[in-house]
Formats: C-alpha cells, sequence, structure tokens
C-alpha cells in the first residue's frame, strides 16, 4: 500500500460501478497509476462528484438509484466538468448519442481489457491537462512531480510537503475557481484533526516563498470563496 505522500499527487479517479467484481477489477488494476474512489450507486456517484476533487468519472450506466444518465445530466447541468468515461453493456447508438450529448468524453462497451481502460483515461487526462509528464511549467517556474522539487529561475526554493501539493493542485487547474472546502477535501480529507482554515495558512505559506514571481502575483483570493491562478502571462 502506498503512504499517504505518494497518493497525494497522483491522479484521482471516481468509479461510479455497482457490479462489485468488475469495481474491484479495476481498482486493483489502477492502484499504482491512480487514486481510485470506489462507490456503488448513482446517488452517492453524484453527491461524489459533485465535490470537484476528482480528476476523472467513470460511470456504469446501469446504477442503483440513479442511472447513469441521470448523474451525467445533473452533473452538467451544476457546470461540473470533470471528464466523464461512461461504461456500460448498452452498445446502442442511441445510447452512445444520448451519453455523448449530455456530456460524456468517452465510452466503453463492456466488456473491455482494462489495458484499453487505462489507455482511454491516460488519453482523457492528457486532453484536460491533468497529466504532463514529469514536470509543470508556469511562467519562470519549474515543478518536477518526480523530485518534488520547485525552481524559480534555475534556482531551487523549497516547498515541504503540503506546501508543494498545493502549488501543484493551483497548477494542474489553472483558470479554475477552487473553493477552500475543495482544495481541504482534496490534500487535507484524510486529516480529519484539521481544520479548513489550513488552506489560508499553507497559501499564505507558499506565497511568501514564492514572492516576486508570476505564481505569486496572479494567485487571486475570492472573498470568502476560495482562489483562482490566473495563466502566466
Amino acid at each position: 500500500w502506498k503512504n499517504e505522500k505518494e497518493k497525494v499527487n497522483m491522479i484521482k479517479i471516481l468509479l461510479v460501478e455497482d457490479d462489485l467484481g468488475l469495481s474491484n477489477s479495476v481498482f486493483d488494476f489502477l492502484d499504482d497509476f491512480a487514486d481510485v474512489m470506489q462507490v456503488f450507486d448513482g446517488d452517492e456517484g453524484l453527491y461524489e462528484a459533485e465535490s470537484g476533487i476528482y480528476d476523472l468519472i467513470l460511470l456504469d450506466l446501469m446504477l442503483p438509484e440513479k442511472d447513469g444518465f441521470q448523474v451525467l445530466k445533473e452533473l452538467r447541468e451544476k457546470g461540473v466538468t470533470t471528464p466523464v468515461l461512461i461504461m456500460t453493456a448498452k452498445e446502442s447508438l442511441d445510447d452512445k448519442g444520448h451519453g455523448f450529448e449530455l456530456g460524456a468524453d468517452d465510452y466503453l462497451t463492456k466488456p473491455f481489457y482494462l489495458e484499453e481502460l487505462k489507455m482511454r483515461i491516460q488519453a482523457l487526462l492528457k486532453r484536460s491537462g491533468k497529466i504532463n509528464e514529469n514536470t509543470l511549467s508556469y511562467g519562470n517556474m519549474t515543478v518536477n512531480l518526480a523530485t518534488n522539487s520547485t525552481l524559480v529561475d534555475g534556482k531551487e526554493i523549497e516547498l515541504l510537503g503540503k506546501e508543494f501539493d498545493l502549488l501543484v493542485y493551483f497548477l494542474q487547474n489553472q483558470n479554475v475557481i477552487l473553493p477552500k472546502t475543495q482544495i481541504f477535501d482534496r490534500l487535507w480529507g484524510f486529516d480529519s484533526d484539521t481544520t479548513i482554515s489550513v488552506v489560508e495558512v499553507y497559501v499564505s505559506k507558499i506565497r511568501k516563498k514564492l514572492k516576486g514571481t508570476d505564481f505569486a502575483k496572479n494567485l487571486q483570493t475570492l472573498r470568502s470563496v476560495g482562489y483562482i491562478l490566473k495563466d502566466a502571462q
């Protein structure tokens, strides 16, 4: 099992699938690549998806409580833009068309090869800018995800633990409003002994350490909501 540190910067995937056997197979197969959350009905799937902390949603169509079409429809109506890959035994063109109309990003018909599922996931994540190779660049700053190092004009700035994780999360979500609750759930969700004010503390820490950089200049506070990192000019 991976320690929590390694899990934080992994891709987060929500898997909504009521077939326990298939869900566990997908979970085990993706475990080295992603932090996967398993849920087994449409209501819970919708609730989790609305949190906005996931990079990708794998959605079955035939679900208890609420079917996949309804989940997808409500998600898109609420403005949640997380990429959705539909997994289903329904292979009619009408079903596929309906899925895409509602805002699905890709479609995989069961039974499928797990290797193909992973390739499609990677393609969707690349398209949405969620996976780069090992480096993220922003203005005069380069962040290396393999070594957890941050360079500004070639000089290393030491960002520790959650400081680094928070920087990466901002860089991977440029021009997206990130509510404090979402940042908290994504980075501190497992440590319930802390409160949401920790987000402000850490934003303040990285602003100080990166003072004078494009990042500090373009990271805006949205009063009583959260933050947005604008593009580096």
